[in-house]
């Protein structure tokens, strides 16, 4: 199981607890897929990144799928990713594993083999990546990110200890994880993807991860990014859903949290069919729809 079969396993799982709703949400999805094919983001425009959670939102909600044809014309005109940053290049090779799986093709050779050879020419030079441009040593989300393609084109990371090495200087203590080197102060996401990335490479998550992950839910519901925002930011759902994805992979029971975490996610649904992704900024969009069905997924 990849990553991201994983989570859209667990994203399929939301319709169980939307019901009815289920049909508004696949409607507010659509609705975001222009004429070329991709979806849009916090604009008209279409945009890689969010074509990403659009079509998996899709997916989840019960074989709901974009117009798989409409969706291929917008990949190619990236080709083989040449000029795209990491985030976007990993972006192309989802959508297009996501299209393939749909159709039930296999990877074009071509189109395989050039993504391999762009993800290695993005590694930094300590071999691992990063999100950040002009930095040489690799970031937790730029792992979370590369570890993901690798798996969906089925090839061997090159070099996972650059990878476990990267997230060895990351971790601050009390099994938490910032997302740079220059950070001190650890977050949910960074956390969460970390625990992703050791549990794909078959590596032990430190035993005091999960006591820290549960130290991050509000009192009100959902977890929120870094303990300073407690207090005065609240809870978002991307840190509920990637902690709660998190805590899932290394067999932490949420039952406890379910309600909460409900009632949470209540707050963040809009009956139009989309989820915003907190309190302060109620822009529905496809990326915050998608975790909000992968929370929903995991407290069905």
């Amino acid at each position: 199981m990849t990553l991201r079969l994983d989570m859209l396993k667990t994203a399929t799982k939301a319709s169980d607890l939307l019901g009815d709703a289920a049909s508004h949400c696949t409607r507010f999805l659509r609705d975001q897929q222009n004429f070329n094919g991709g979806f849009r983001g916090r604009s008209e425009a279409s945009d890689l990144y969010y074509t990403v959670f659009g079509g998996e939102a899709l997916v989840a909600l019960n074989g709901h799928t974009p117009d798989s044809e409409l969706v291929r014309h917008y990949l190619t005109s990236f080709q083989q990713g040449r000029d795209l940053d990491l985030v976007h290049l990993v972006c192309l090779g989802r959508c297009w594993a996501t299209v393939l799986d749909h159709d039930h093709e296999p990877w074009p050779d071509a189109l395989r083999e050039g993504l391999i050879a762009q993800l290695g020419l993005l590694a930094c030079s300590d071999r691992s990546f990063t999100t950040q441009a002009n930095t040489e040593c690799g970031n937790t989300y730029g792992c979370f990110m590369a570890l993901g393609l690798y798996q969906d084109l089925s090839w061997a990371v090159p070099d996972p200890e650059a990878m476990l090495a990267c997230l060895a200087g990351l971790c601050r203590g009390q099994g938490a994880y910032a997302n740079e080197t220059q950070t001190r102060i650890p977050s949910t996401p960074a956390t969460a993807a970390a625990v992703t990335i050791l549990h794909y490479l078959d590596q032990p998550v430190p035993d005091d991860t999960r006591a820290w992950l549960l130290s991050q839910v509000h009192a009100q519901g959902g977890f929120v990014a870094a303990p300073e925002h407690a207090a005065f930011i609240g809870p978002d759902l991307l840190s509920t859903a990637t902690a709660l994805h998190a805590l899932s992979l290394i067999q932490t029971d949420l039952s406890f949290l379910r309600e909460s975490c409900l009632d949470y996610l209540d707050t963040l649904w809009n009956p139009i069919g989309g989820f915003c992704g907190n309190l302060m900024d109620r822009t529905l969009d496809c990326e915050y729809t998608y975790y909000g069905l992968l929370a929903l997924g995991h407290l069905s």
